[in-house]
């Protein structure tokens, strides 16, 4: 780099790529590696080198992933492992870790194993006493939680939905009282049905995060209460394509002053008390704190209440 242009270029990288040539990539090892979401420069050098390394790799398409190796100029030779061949593959997979081989693991886009092809392997490999290497990188669920805003000290990932609109109301209804995050993904002829669904089972204040195309040229990542999320999507008949993740905030804890309970007996008094009064006795009926009450009326106001003294 010069002082006149800050951007790197391949070769400030080479001290990293010589530190990979230094590390050590056992043989007889299942390597499980993440390839990109959407913009190919989301590969990590680790990922590169272990793919130029391994005797083969295991993919979702072997056309998809042939594209991705050529583009990054590598020509490892490629076998099918996919969700229809994959206990067959398996077996395959342990009779070259036997013979001592490397073998890599990919799916068509993100982490294996994760809505994606590949547990089962993972899980033979682990039985017969092969190691398992993880390759991190893109994961899309990590990647729409981070920019979500919402509260992710706990979420649950839940992945894709039931088709069947009985299960999928069913497995709604189990999560409804969740307070962790929850993490879905969906395709585009589904994603206005599962806002509804959405909508049915968790009702309409909860925030709903909407991430389209993360890393591709037309990402968007949106945010809403859930009762705008079925009229924003359709706003746009572009809002309707790709691949989307969409994440729920939690329920509110029984104890949380944000609670739908603690929140509707503010709105009572607010109408006939200032806030200061008002919130004062919501934490004598409720048992909550006063000054967590005071600034929940103060962030949310009704309409026509009377001013705070």
């Amino acid at each position: 780099m010069t002082s006149s242009d800050p951007t790197p270029s391949l070769h400030d990288f080479a001290p990293l790529w010589d530190e990979l040539g230094r590390q050590s990539f056992p043989v007889g090892a299942l390597y499980v590696v993440a390839t990109p979401i959407g913009n190919v420069a989301d590969i990590s050098l680790r990922a590169i080198r272990v793919l130029s390394l391994v005797d083969a790799v295991g993919c979702e398409d072997t056309r998809n992933t042939r594209q991705l190796m050529a583009r990054l100029g590598l020509s490892t030779p490629l076998f099918s492992a996919h969700q229809h061949n994959e206990r067959e593959t398996a077996q395959k997979v342990l009779s070259r870790l036997q013979a001592g081989e490397r073998i890599a693991l990919v799916s068509d886009a993100g982490t294996p194993a994760v809505s994606d092809p590949g547990a089962l392997i993972v899980d033979a490999v682990l039985d017969a006493g092969f190691p398992v290497i993880s390759i991190p990188g893109a994961s899309a669920a990590i990647a729409a939680l981070s920019v979500s805003g919402l509260d992710t000290s706990r979420f649950q990932f839940i992945g894709f939905l039931p088709s069947k609109s009985a299960q999928r109301e069913q497995l709604l209804a189990d999560l409804a009282s969740s307070t962790a995050c929850l993490i879905f993904y969906e395709a585009p002829h589904r994603i206005h049905d599962t806002a509804l669904a959405l909508l049915h089972a968790f009702g309409p204040d909860r925030r709903i995060v909407i991430a389209r195309e993360i890393s591709k040229l037309f990402e968007q990542i949106h945010r809403c209460r859930l009762a705008e999320a079925e009229d924003w999507l359709s706003a746009d008949v572009n809002r309707q394509r790709g691949e989307f993740v969409v994440i729920v905030e939690g329920a509110r804890r029984a104890d949380d002053p944000a609670s739908s309970e603690a929140r509707r007996v503010l709105d009572v008094l607010l109408a006939e008390l200032p806030v200061s009064q008002a919130a004062a006795l919501a934490a004598k009926i409720t048992g909550m704190k006063k000054n967590a009450l005071y600034q929940l009326a103060l962030d949310t106001p009704p309409k026509n209440t009377p001013q705070a003294e």
